[in-house]
Order: C-alpha cells, then sequence, then structure tokens
C-alpha cells in the first residue's frame, strides 16, 4: 500500500519572467516554467516591475505588483484564484499611480534637489 504524504517543496533560486513564461530555479536543481498568463498581475506587470522580486524560503513575491507564489503552488499547478473583477479593479488602481505626468513645479523641485546634492 503506497500512502502519499505532503513533502516540502524546495526553496526558490532563480526566477525569469517573460511574456510568455514565468520560470523558477530551485534548490535542488528542478525548473517549473508555467505561463504568464496564469498570474495577471504578472502578465499586466512591465518588464521592470516582473524583474523586481524577492525570494523566501516558500516562494516568489513582487513587491510593486503585490503578487506571491507559492512553490507549492507552482508545483501542484495552481494559476492565480482571483477572478476578473477582482483584475480590473487593481489595474484601475494601477492606471492612476502610471497617469502622473510631472507639472513644471515638480521638476524644478526634483532639479533643485540633485543641483543641492552635487553641491554637498
Amino acid at each position: 500500500m503506497h500512502i502519499l504524504t505532503e513533502m516540502e517543496a524546495p526553496p526558490p533560486s532563480d526566477v525569469v519572467v517573460t511574456d510568455e513564461t514565468l520560470s523558477v530555479e530551485l534548490k535542488d536543481g528542478r525548473t517549473i516554467s508555467v505561463p504568464t498568463a496564469w498570474y495577471p498581475r504578472l502578465a499586466h506587470g512591465t518588464k521592470e516591475e516582473r524583474e523586481n522580486w524577492t525570494l523566501s524560503s516558500i516562494g516568489i513575491h513582487w513587491e510593486c505588483l503585490d503578487e506571491d507564489i507559492s512553490i507549492a503552488g507552482l508545483l501542484e499547478g495552481i494559476p492565480s484564484s482571483e477572478n476578473p473583477t477582482m483584475i480590473e479593479k487593481w489595474k484601475k488602481t494601477r492606471k492612476n499611480i502610471y497617469e502622473f505626468t510631472p507639472n513644471e513645479t515638480d521638476i524644478l523641485a526634483v532639479a533643485e534637489e540633485q543641483a543641492e546634492y552635487k553641491t554637498n
């Protein structure tokens, strides 16, 4: 008789995200690749946002995308559970962030800060 037991997932060692694929290298030598479309926040993120991740012993975190993916979930083949309504709401909050257009006052303030920094 065989008894299946829950195994502890090995920790991740590296992550590569493209428009098509999320690939995670594990410390035990395996690589898991799944479609980026499984995780809408990654799919809608910029290249820079996708590259800005941190690893933990149990998964990957993208602070700027507010996304966490567990290694156990990847090994089990579990895509994001967010529904389209949740993703649309999240996209609207991102739109507000990225619609910021600096005005002349903002540009002058940055220039003054840079000039002050150079003289110190």
